[in-house]
């Protein structure tokens, strides 16, 4: 399968699968803020005023793969860099846990377990990108794993996350694993973006098959003015 497009997630997500989710700026594509903070771009002399014209929407978000041209009312807060892993095959592991298919009415579940984990990344509309699952105990979601930015050929699984109370069960690779088997099921190929810096998340995905595919660049930018 050609990967290309891998190379701009975002702009290719927003001009396939999620187009109707895309605000566009002379040159930009960005998520609409209550869906996902991403930006993603093709030329980059166009990149300044389309930010200014997206930071009007939200004050804080990222541009993703190469480093963007910003005006001074704008900061670069900081550049996160990611290893963009690929999944080629079905993860061969037992699930033995009931995991289930998020609806509308465990939302809130779904955003307060993971912006306990993970702040400031999942927003109010994101969940309406993909699908997510989940897995409770006592009445409680504990664990979740879910899609995030589509393509016709490619799905980034993300929210890999588990409450702090209840790590060390095995219940991220298992969710992992059934979401790419929904994946793959729509004959796409998962991938996923995981800080550079995140060892153990890292070893649990090669342990499951992912291969990185290159290092990417989340450039977090905020509006100061």
């Amino acid at each position: 399968m050609d990967t290309n497009k891998l190379d701009n997630p975002v702009w290719f997500s927003l001009s396939e699968t999620h187009r109707d989710s895309a605000l566009e700026f002379d040159g930009i594509k960005f998520y609409k803020p209550e869906y996902c903070p991403f930006g993603g771009f093709i030329k980059m002399d166009q990149t300044a005023h389309s930010i200014d014209e997206y930071a009007r929407e939200t004050s804080n978000f990222y541009v993703v793969g190469d480093q963007p041209e910003f005006n001074r009312s704008i900061i670069l807060n900081k550049e996160l860099i990611c290893n963009q892993m690929v999944l080629d095959k079905e993860i061969s592991i037992a699930i033995s846990e009931n995991i289930v298919e998020l609806n509308t009415n465990q939302h809130d579940d779904l955003l307060n377990l993971v912006n306990l984990v993970q702040p400031g990344y999942f927003k109010n509309k994101t969940s309406e990108l993909g699908n997510y699952y989940g897995i409770y105990k006592d009445r409680q979601l504990v664990a979740v794993t879910g899609e995030r930015m589509k393509m016709n050929a490619f799905t980034e699984v993300s929210a890999v996350v588990t409450h702090p109370h209840y790590t060390g069960r095995g219940f991220a690779k298992k969710l992992i694993a059934h979401t790419c088997h929904q994946i793959f099921l729509q004959n796409k190929m998962p991938y996923l973006h995981v800080a550079e810096n995140n060892v153990g998340a890292i070893n649990l995905y090669e342990k499951l098959g992912f291969k990185t595919r290159r290092k990417m660049s989340f450039w977090n930018l905020i509006k100061t003015a």
